[in-house]
């Protein structure tokens, strides 16, 4: 099947819904395929504000790494970073300072294939596969211990990923582990499906939740206090806490956009 597109590494099976891939079409990217679109039609009509909540987390992502890269971070570990798309981490970070160092991790075989070609001749960003459910195998990768120096601060990312961590994996224990090897002053970015604020909206959401329990990434929706306690003791989440996407620093030119309640975002600075 994979024959027909010289782009897609051997052995990814194009014939059920990929989380990346849907995420990807949702954000008018193309390297999806017919079962990945129909599926998120099927998500969109189910639950018509989910390509509003798709763009505010991206969004958040450029405004978030521009908010680091200006605190001075030069640093980005991007888990779950997808398929590349208009506005990356690396293109963020490095136009606020050409040597900032981005290493992208993803767990599909295709969003690593494309970041290695985007990143090609760009020597301070690399992609590796990994996931985020085996820290340890990223952390300790060879090509993340050249790149990255973590006895100096770093940003990690988990951007829409972590809804994708039922309980049974521990994804507070993910996160603390991720914590031990961050030193002071470090970061953690998250963004997190959360619960819609009203009933109508709630049971609309259900019907997309229930989508993806058909494929092989269901979706956990979390409440911001259960957000908060992902990222753990360790940090301070810095202002405005725990938030809608669209009311985390939004740009002036983005005033407008429909709050997003079901997008759930924070930044934490590591004690």
């Amino acid at each position: 099947m994979t024959e027909a597109y010289g782009w897609v590494p051997e052995g990814v099976d194009i014939t059920v819904p990929d989380a990346s891939r849907v995420y990807d079409y949702a954000l008018g990217g193309v390297h999806n395929f017919a079962v990945d679109r129909e599926f998120w039609h099927r998500a969109e009509s189910a639950f018509p504000t989910a390509g509003l909540v798709a763009r505010a987390n991206r969004a958040f992502l450029g405004r978030a790494v521009r908010w680091l890269a200006e605190a001075g971070v030069r640093q980005f570990l991007d888990i779950g970073s997808g398929i590349p798309t208009l506005g990356n981490v690396h293109e963020v970070a490095q136009e606020a300072n050409p040597a900032a160092r981005v290493m992208y991790v993803d767990i599909d075989p295709i969003a690593v294939q494309q970041s290695r070609s985007l990143l090609s001749g760009n020597p301070y960003a690399r992609v590796i596969e990994g996931d985020l459910r085996d820290p340890e195998r990223i952390l300790y990768h060879p090509d993340v211990l050249q790149l990255l120096d973590f006895a100096e601060p770093v940003a990690v990312l988990t951007v829409a990923v972590l809804h994708f961590v039922p309980d049974s994996a521990d994804p507070a224990g993910i996160m603390k582990r991720l914590a031990d090897t961050m030193v002071s002053g470090s970061y953690l970015v998250v963004s997190h499906l959360g619960p819609d604020v009203t009933p109508e909206g709630r049971e609309l959401q259900e019907r997309a939740r229930q989508l993806y329990e058909r494929t092989p990434t269901p979706v956990v929706i979390r409440s911001p206090d259960e957000v908060a306690g992902l990222i753990g003791a360790e940090f301070e989440i810095v202002a405005p806490g725990v938030v809608s996407a669209t009311d985390w620093h939004p740009d002036p030119d983005e005033a407008d956009d429909p709050p997003q309640p079901t997008a759930l975002v924070a930044v934490a600075r590591k004690r």
